[in-house]
């Protein structure tokens, strides 16, 4: 179903415009393929959520004992405002990894800290077995 407009030429004359239709029908084709094999995107989020527990909440719990680690600028470290060197604080991590319960060491570099004190610190602890540690102050750093 063409349809000559324009210039004469008759039926016998070629017609210069392509057929498109083969075309749009392989990319239907392929549309449909694509839709087909792309797997199904699933956007839940697996929670464990607690169990509900009726037991009331214990009366004597204890406040946690928190050490300060702070690291300035110039590479000092401080364990609780006092400083000392890293064997010390090796020792004194040794000894809080070694109690019962545990206290929670929370650690402050200062912004303008050398990284490798503050990763020898942290090896440090992680090699006696800290694991109530936690970087605080980082509020700061917000921009």
């Amino acid at each position: 179903m063409a349809m000559s407009v324009g210039e004469g030429g008759g039926d016998d004359a070629p017609m210069g415009d392509m057929n498109t239709t083969p075309l749009i029908d392989v990319m239907l084709v392929l549309l449909i393929m694509f839709i087909i094999t792309i797997p199904i995107q699933t956007h839940a989020v697996k929670l464990d959520m607690p169990q509900q527990n009726n037991n009331p909440p214990p009366t004597d719990v204890e406040q946690p004992v928190i050490h300060r680690v702070e690291v300035d600028f110039l590479g000092q470290i401080y364990w609780d405002n006092q400083p000392v060197d890293l064997p010390t604080i090796t020792e004194y991590f040794r000894q809080a990894a070694n109690q019962p319960n545990q206290p929670e060491i929370h650690i402050r570099p200062d912004a303008m800290a050398k990284y490798e004190v503050v990763d020898q610190v942290l090896a440090a602890a992680q090699t006696v077995g800290v694991t109530k540690m936690g970087f605080v102050g980082n509020e700061a750093y917000a921009q």
